[in-house]
């Protein structure tokens, strides 16, 4: 099998969550790193909230286990600061990712392309510069960072149609067995959670494509 031809069947798909921290450190690196390893990414936003509602959460872990979220933030303090990134906590955390996730859908639809452009604006404005993602503000930088029109944007993200595309979306990722943010998932269904586990789940896609 040629170089090229291996390289197209090697292939993940990144799900995530817009309030997701960890999610934040991989937007802002998996393209780079797919390309260098000869990885084809697909971008699949999804809601973390109905996933922990199932385990009878009413929020993020991180807040219901104190220890756990005071270890994570200085854990996205080191991270950030080796990879050149900013870090601010958002206030409340986490946000509202319901119509980022949307939004995303949206320009998804329209070019997909432009989804990660996009995904990574969104995700600098709110842990880089503090932004409530809810924002129709936020949404619309975010959207003409990425070269799309941002009222024609906004207006899909909010038909019925995107709406059951998200929950289709949210549902395909239980299903899968996913239960946090980031998870890649490869051609063949494997599962890889975490920031700390791209360059694993990379190497397996490449792997298992040969």
């Amino acid at each position: 099998m040629s170089v090229d031809a291996q390289a197209s069947r090697a292939r993940i798909e990144f799900w995530f969550d817009f309030a997701s921290t960890y999610s934040y450190l991989t937007a802002m690196r998996i393209d780079e790193a797919a390309r260098a390893a000869g990885v084809t990414v697909t971008w699949r936003p999804f809601l973390l909230g109905p996933i922990f509602s199932g385990q009878g959460w009413n929020t993020s872990p991180f807040n219901l286990y104190p220890a756990k979220g005071r270890y994570m933030w200085r854990d996205m303090e080191r991270m950030t600061r080796e990879r050149g990134l900013p870090l601010v906590q958002p206030d409340p955390f986490p946000q509202n990712s319901l119509l980022a996730a949307r939004t995303g859908l949206a320009v998804r639809k329209s070019n997909t392309a432009k989804l990660p452009a996009f995904c990574k604006a969104l995700f600098t404005a709110q842990f880089g510069d503090g932004r409530d993602i809810f924002d129709t503000q936020t949404l619309m930088d975010a959207v003409s960072a990425a070269g799309l029109d941002p009222k024609v944007t906004l207006e899909q993200a909010i038909t019925p149609e995107i709406k059951a595309e998200l929950r289709n979306e949210t549902e395909q990722a239980q299903g899968i067995g996913i239960f946090g943010a980031p998870t890649f998932v490869t051609s063949y269904g494997e599962l890889f959670w975490g920031d700390d586990r791209l360059d694993q789940a990379l190497e397996w896609a490449t792997r298992v494509s040969r």
